[in-house]
């Protein structure tokens, strides 16, 4: 081969990659041109030295320069094989070397190399071609976990993303005049913050995604941009439930609205509306709303209400006495109503 960038590095072909990068930060401070000068010897082996680290400390081009370096090997072992055993045949026969058919093999040899290195160029020319032209970036996932009621009245999240592009000083080669790239550190991409006011609709399911087009990864010379994807994660609380598209939630009412009846809000997926609470209403009564669950497709589902009737904490003076002078007019036994029951 043309150049060895493991005796260029001065390393072994199974060095790790922190070695890699050992060796070529050392070599790379010994030889820049700053230090041992601008003389055109050291500005060529300066050159080598960014030119073999580039190969080497990228995964995919070290896999094809190692497979090429294989090759190169074993074909001119073969040859010197192929050589040594015709020197080693017309030493035994006591004749001369055929100087002329060593010459032709190694003519073969030299035109199948270079056959090969022809058609690993226009490989590698075909793969450079492909590099060059747009290409789309990447889509982003990602999941935000919002509550039964956001799910049911819609809600709007702010989303902080961390995208990763392509360095625009360097085009992801980690170099840039010879030197490591300074804009990205050498590592071919650079990261940033963004953020995204996400709209969550009101009745998306659990496991639903939302996609904001070109909104991913930025595209590659001239490419469009990829998509972001929003995975929606349903956390249900104690008081809402969720059954296919029926929602199920408890709701409170206190003493004096369950004997006398009221009207309160409820929020819903068609957003808060009024529920009519009938007088003389039990602990544990149920209250259907059809159509107010979730929405899938053309289906949507109910809301089923379980009223839950609750003593309010801290009551005042004035409240307490309320209950004394209802203790004192009672005319009904509640467990002997039960026990009628």
């Amino acid at each position: 081969m043309s150049k060895d960038y493991y005796k260029i590095l001065g390393i072994q072909e199974n060095e790790s990659a922190e070695n890699i990068k050992k060796a070529y930060r050392k070599l790379a401070r010994e030889w820049h041109p700053d230090i041992a000068g601008s003389t055109s010897d050291v500005l060529k082996r300066f050159k080598e030295i960014n030119e073999a680290y580039e190969v080497l400390s990228n995964s995919v081009k070290k896999a094809e320069y190692d497979r090429a370096k294989r090759f190169y090997d074993y074909a001119k072992k073969s040859a010197n094989e192929s050589h040594d055993n015709n020197n080693e045949k017309t030493v035994n026969n006591a004749t001369k070397p055929n100087s002329s058919n060593q010459e032709n093999k190694n003519n073969k040899f030299n035109s199948k190399w270079e056959e090969f290195i022809s058609k690993y160029q226009q490989f590698k020319t075909k793969n450079d071609d492909n590099k060059k032209q747009p290409q789309k970036g990447k889509d982003i996932c990602c999941d935000i976990e919002i509550s039964i009621q956001d799910a049911l009245c819609g809600v709007t999240k702010t989303v902080n993303m961390l995208q990763k592009e392509v360095c625009p000083k360097c085009g992801g080669k980690k170099f840039a005049n010879g030197t490591i790239c300074k804009h990205c550190s050498g590592k071919g991409k650079t990261t940033s913050y963004k953020k995204f006011n996400v709209k969550i609709p009101a009745g998306i399911k659990d496991g639903s995604k939302i996609r904001l087009a070109g909104e991913g990864s930025k595209g590659v010379n001239g490419g469009a941009c990829g998509d972001l994807y929003i995975n929606i994660k349903i956390k249900e609380h104690d008081n809402i439930k969720s059954e296919g598209l029926n929602i199920y939630k408890t709701v409170a009412v206190s003493p004096y609205e369950a004997v006398l009846g009221e009207e309160i809000c409820i929020g819903t997926t068609s957003g808060s509306i009024k529920v009519k609470i009938p007088a003389n209403t039990q602990n544990g009564q149920k209250i259907r709303l059809a159509g107010c669950g979730l929405v899938q497709n053309d289906k949507i589902g109910d809301m089923i209400i379980t009223l839950e009737i609750k003593i309010p904490m801290n009551l005042s003076d004035e409240e307490i006495n309320l209950y004394k002078k209802l203790k004192e007019i009672s005319s009904v036994n509640i467990r002997d109503s039960i026990y009628d029951r």
